[in-house]
């Protein structure tokens, strides 16, 4: 049963970052602005938001700056390029929560932590079994999972315990969105 405070909480789409908003650099990480490279297909996923009245939240580990290879103002920078882009397109992220620790140091922020996704959810009054996860590791879904929201895995990936849905890849995740094809959306 939802209570009255659940029923006028927000809902949201957490989106990862790398491999769903913008391409993956292999071995390596998106340090500068020149390096990102917006996936054209990820437009859909703040598209469906705004027309069905969810806010969208980007919940990204960015290691590269525990390794000394980028700082949080060079993430800034990317993150600015980011939103210019999507603001071309009318879209703008609500949040954005990254992660800069290292894999190794247990943070409670650092996906599959639920961290960035219950600190978003506070910040922004976000009822999590509303809302969904959006990503391409295992990580995040096990980050959904450890939130309370659904999980929607993008990739080639067989049964997940973690993930309740596995698309192939962004344009299916989109075109399932869209046709109402999934649970979640259909009761939030």
């Amino acid at each position: 049963m939802v209570t009255i405070r659940e029923a006028i909480m927000n809902k949201a789409l957490f989106l990862d970052r790398d491999g769903i908003i913008n391409e993956r650099i292999p071995n390596d990480y998106v340090k500068t602005p020149s390096e990102f490279k917006l996936i054209p297909a990820s437009l859909g996923f703040f598209a469906w938001a705004k027309k069905h009245g969810y806010l969208t939240v980007i919940v990204t580990n960015q290691q590269g700056i525990g390794k000394g290879l980028m700082t949080e103002h060079d993430l800034a920078e990317v993150h600015a390029y980011m939103c210019s882009l999507l603001a071309e397109h009318g879209y703008a992220p609500d949040a954005i929560e990254f992660c800069g620790d290292l894999a190794n140091t247990n943070s409670p922020r650092r996906k599959p932590a639920p961290g960035m996704l219950l600190d978003a959810a506070k910040k922004l009054d976000i009822n999590l079994s509303s809302s969904c996860m959006i990503g391409d590791s295992i990580s995040d879904a096990q980050a959904g999972k450890h939130a309370g929201t659904k999980t929607i895995l993008v990739g080639m990936y067989s049964e997940i315990p973690e993930a309740d849905v596995i698309c192939g890849s962004i344009e299916e995740c989109v075109e399932r969105l869209e046709s109402s094809l999934l649970d979640f959306a259909r009761r939030a």
